[in-house]
């Protein structure tokens, strides 16, 4: 038979575990009234009650991200984004479900990308897309970040020699100095949209991407001017798919409408 100190010990969690999740509630609540002051203290709480309760840690992981200011770049502010990251962290560490595995990871990924510590979010995206390998979204912002990283450098270049941003870039020794520091970037960043858009081909978002790491590329092609002259084509079939699709998608949503007008073929109306 359990001794009274040990049912007293067991009477003791479980009521902490009530009161964990009582905290827990009255913090969403507070959360879905903006009250994130609030909403933090209380899902501080549930934790401090019931250290295993996942759920409370991902909402308090949230509750300190939604308080982050992205490009604001103060120790209190900072700390909102690495409190957060400190929660789905600990979450990742106590066994999580796979739902809380995924958005404690893409919540990681997000911070990391939002204070611009790239290398970090992208390593974040990749273990999303390790998890969800038919989520076409970390593919895609993988793919954002390859752009980011290549465009700033690339700019830098351009603007030393003074070029107008229809020119194209022709001193090679530039070009090789791009291509060695953006190549990996640019061909990792053509490669990870072009899953996102195998998953779904309507993305247009990661179109318009592809038409900008294109036009990356291009700028390290110095010494193949065809090569140069055919990564700008392809940037630019791009631009047309990317109309092409948004187009598709406006008239689509505008048939879905009630009352939408749909145009018919010429020999349906006659």
């Amino acid at each position: 038979m359990l001794s009274a100190a040990a049912l007293a010990l067991l009477f003791a969690a479980g009521c902490n575990k009530l009161k964990a999740r009582d905290q827990l509630n009255k913090g969403v609540q507070a959360y879905k009234n903006a009250k994130y002051e609030e909403a933090i203290n209380r899902f501080q709480n549930a934790v401090a009650l019931d250290p295993s309760l996942l759920n409370a840690r991902l909402y308090l992981a949230t509750a300190y991200a939604q308080q982050y200011v992205p490009g604001a770049d103060t120790p209190d502010n900072n700390r909102n984004a690495e409190q957060a990251i400190d929660q789905y962290k600990q979450v990742l560490s106590r066994n999580p479900t796979r739902e809380q595995q995924i958005n404690s990871v893409k919540g990681i990924a997000y911070l990391y990308l939002q204070m611009k510590k790239f290398d970090q979010a992208k390593d974040y995206y990749r273990k999303a897309s390790q998890i969800d390998p038919n989520d076409p979204e970390p593919y895609y912002s993988v793919g954002v970040i390859d752009w980011t990283q290549s465009y700033q450098p690339r700019m830098e270049e351009r603007a030393k020699l003074g070029l107008k941003p229809d020119e194209t870039l022709k001193d090679k020794k530039v070009c090789q100095h791009l291509k060695d520091l953006s190549g990996a970037n640019i061909q990792d960043g053509v490669d990870v949209l072009n899953k996102a858009l195998q998953l779904r081909p309507d993305y247009d978002d990661a179109m318009a991407y592809m038409n900008l790491m294109y036009r990356e590329k291009a700028d390290t092609e110095c010494d193949t001017p065809d090569q140069q002259t055919a990564d700008l084509k392809t940037a630019d079939d791009w631009v047309d798919k990317t109309m092409a699709t948004k187009k598709a998608k406006a008239a689509k949503a505008a048939a879905q409408q009630p009352g939408g007008i749909v145009e018919q073929p010429a020999s349906q109306t006659q």
